[in-house]
């Protein structure tokens, strides 16, 4: 990975979309400069939770986050029930950006 800045610090928190873990977000990104929400395409909940997610973000920390929307599992498209029209439409309406990805096969997983 190439980077401009010389030093970066990368902390990944997977809380699984789990409601007990929603307290904590205020210390999991309180110095954080990006969000990275991911939901699984195979699933609808996961979808449908991903605007609490992002909500919850942007309380914390305003406009000063840069936050992401990954659906993931692009592996498993026989079951698909997200279309990736619907989370780029998701990822517009909320101002974020957008990718599907796969880390079963590494599809997107460096950009």
């Amino acid at each position: 990975l190439s980077l401009s800045e010389p030093q970066v610090r990368l902390q990944l928190w997977d809380t699984a979309g789990q409601e007990r873990f929603r307290s904590l977000i205020p210390s999991y990104i309180r110095d954080s400069t990006v969000a990275v929400v991911v939901y699984d395409i195979t699933n609808v909940n996961s979808f449908q939770q991903t605007c609490k997610w992002i909500e919850d973000v942007r309380t914390e920390r305003g406009s000063d986050v840069i936050i992401m929307l990954v659906g993931n599992k692009t592996d498993l498209a026989d079951k698909r029930q997200i279309t990736i029209e619907e989370g780029e439409q998701r990822a517009k309406e909320l101002s974020v950006m957008f990718i599907e990805t796969s880390a079963k096969t590494g599809y997107n997983v460096k950009q």
